[in-house]
């Protein structure tokens, strides 16, 4: 396994561990596989965690649950527990250790994103955090000629390149960003993407999120009206008026 060495660290979609951030306050690791699996074997992915992935190329079959799902070219899955991956092409897992999520596929992926980014960017939410603050899986789309401006994140990513070229500037260097590599950014790592004559389609994951739904705030109970009153707009009234001594009798 290689460690990272800088604020972004890149690595070949080889089988197996490329990254351990398990020790962080959202513990997370990085796996690839490649079609090197077909000789090494498939990639077993453990029960402590919900796992999400994407096939950057070729066929993969997901095992899980006593069951198998095929998986092409621009398609991507969450699962939580334990199962199995191994096919022809390439891809990369992202692990967010000790946390259940959803089970979910889906895919292809589109050729640009649905809601606005910095610099002329865009990006799609692939998996939505089910509960505000979980963790999420992202499309991001730079067009040809972008000069992103150097910014942090407060929590790691890890991701792909699955389309187009591009650069990636550091504090220290300059990365070429090519199709089917998988890179880790540090927490509060500064770095920017950057592109020349090509545009470039990133799939990025977020151990953690500060928007979506909650107990308070989600479409079923805002969109339920009891006597011309919101539902949530109720549930609200009720925890204003509440006070400590409520709770001791």
């Amino acid at each position: 396994m290689a460690q990272p060495t800088d604020d972004v660290s890149l690595f070949d979609p080889v089988n197996g561990l490329l990254c351990d951030r398990s020790n962080l306050p959202f513990p997370s690791t990085l796996f690839g596989w490649s079609n090197d699996s077909i000789c090494t074997g498939p990639l077993e992915l453990g029960p402590d965690g919900t796992h999400y992935g994407f096939v950057e190329s070729g066929i993969a079959t997901l095992r899980c649950g006593g069951r198998s799902h095929q998986l092409t070219h621009g398609m991507y899955f969450s699962v939580p527990g334990q199962c199995q991956l191994e096919g022809t092409g390439n891809g990369f897992v992202a692990t967010r250790i000790g946390y259940e999520g959803l089970f979910q596929l889906g895919g292809p992926i589109e050729a640009t994103g649905r809601l606005r980014y910095i610099d002329g960017c865009s990006d799609t939410l692939l998996i939505s955090p089910p509960v505000k603050g979980d963790p999420c899986l992202n499309l991001l789309h730079l067009p040809p000629h972008t000069r992103q401006t150097a910014h942090t994140h407060p929590t790691v990513r890890f991701g792909m390149i699955v389309a187009g070229s591009g650069i990636c500037r550091t504090a220290t260097r300059e990365l070429e960003l090519e199709r089917g590599m998988i890179f880790s950014i540090a927490p509060d790592g500064l770095h920017s993407f950057n592109t020349n004559d090509r545009s470039l389609l990133v799939i990025a994951w977020h151990p953690d999120s500060d928007c979506g739904p909650t107990h308070q705030d989600h479409p079923m109970i805002n969109r339920t009206i009891i006597e011309g009153v919101s539902a949530a707009e109720r549930l609200r009234r009720a925890d204003e008026s509440f006070s400590p001594a409520d709770s001791n009798r």
